[in-house]
């Protein structure tokens, strides 16, 4: 590992002065993001972030639901394929699964419905992120990049923690490590458009919902845990049987942030089911990792990106999916 993440992520103290906030338009160039990435985590001819993961496939069976919010054919199109990716955080392959720093879990989706285009969609188990746009997270990630053990305090992740509250709340209140990759509860953070067959439309942001619930691992379990239990944990368990999740999207009401996935929507807003995931057998690594790129903004009609991350998010993955081959 380049560095301990919880050294730089936390830090022992916070300090009070500022780095300089760019205007909030400000979007940064897909490569420039993943060069940010590279700073903080290393450039380790893996994903640029979420490099440690695990590939299953499955099904989507839709609900009813769906398609009277959106005229995307994914909701009528009966079973489709999915491909599934769970991951840790940070672009280090090695990070050990029984740390916090490997927090928040990643869950990946790509879709495949006869006659459509891929729909991918890139969650994970936290609900909001640490900045409210593109910009203020390399300023971030750039930041850990530059607050190693040796860096003096207050270093440069304590100053920019220290006026982003909303980011150190995101680094300090993760859950615990998950007792499995499939019973954590994943949040797509970015707002989309739905728009259904008489052109009525509406946001929404995306939730997971594992059938068997959450569970967490408490200190102890997490102490006698290996540093990389997840994957077998997940082989173990789809022998045993089937993990499923229900999809669900939040429906956003006036006031509600669109465009800043830094603040969650109150959990009072209306769910309507969009349908279930089944998960049931384990990939070929070696044969689909090298080949498999996942592009939030790659949607059907009926469906939009609502919030200007998501393209620049579009634009850096295909980058890193270039430098690791």
């Amino acid at each position: 590992m380049r560095k301990s993440a919880r050294n730089i992520l936390l830090g022992a103290l916070l300090a009070s002065s500022a780095v300089p906030a760019l205007a909030a338009d400000t979007q940064p160039k897909p490569q420039v993001m993943v060069d940010a990435l590279h700073s903080a985590f290393g450039d380790n001819h893996s994903r640029a972030v979420h490099a440690k993961g695990i590939i299953v496939t499955g099904t989507f069976v839709p609900d009813p639901a769906a398609h009277k919010i959106s005229k995307a054919k994914l909701f009528t199109a009966g079973n489709i394929p999915v491909i599934v990716r769970f991951s840790n955080f940070t672009g280090i392959p090695t990070i050990p699964d029984n740390i916090g720093d490997a927090n928040p879990r990643g869950f990946a989706v790509k879709f495949m419905a006869p006659g459509e285009t891929e729909m991918d969609i890139v969650a994970h188990s936290f609900n909001g992120f640490p900045t409210k746009n593109a910009e203020e997270f390399r300023q971030l990630l750039l930041a850990i990049g530059a607050s190693g053990n040796d860096a003096p305090h207050p270093n440069a992740v304590e100053k920019f923690l220290a006026t982003h509250p909303v980011a150190k709340t995101f680094l300090t209140t993760q859950k615990p490590p998950p007792e499995s990759y499939g019973t954590a509860e994943y949040y797509g953070v970015n707002a989309f458009k739905f728009t259904d067959t008489a052109g009525h439309a509406l946001f929404v942001r995306y939730r997971f919902v594992p059938a068997g619930g959450e569970h967490y691992l408490d200190d102890a379990a997490m102490k006698a845990k290996g540093a990389d239990y997840l994957q077998p944990e997940l082989k173990q368990r789809l022998s045993k049987g089937p993990i499923r999740f229900d999809w669900y999207a939040q429906i956003a009401q006036k006031g509600d942030l669109i465009d800043n996935p830094s603040v969650a929507w109150p959990e009072s807003r209306k769910l309507v089911k969009l349908g279930t995931i089944t998960i049931n057998a384990v990939a070929d690594q070696a044969t689909e990792d090298p080949k498999l790129l996942f592009l939030p903004a790659n949607l059907p009609d009926g469906i939009e990106a609502a919030d200007p991350m998501l393209l620049v998010r579009n634009g850096a993955y295909p980058i890193s999916f270039r430098h690791r081959q």
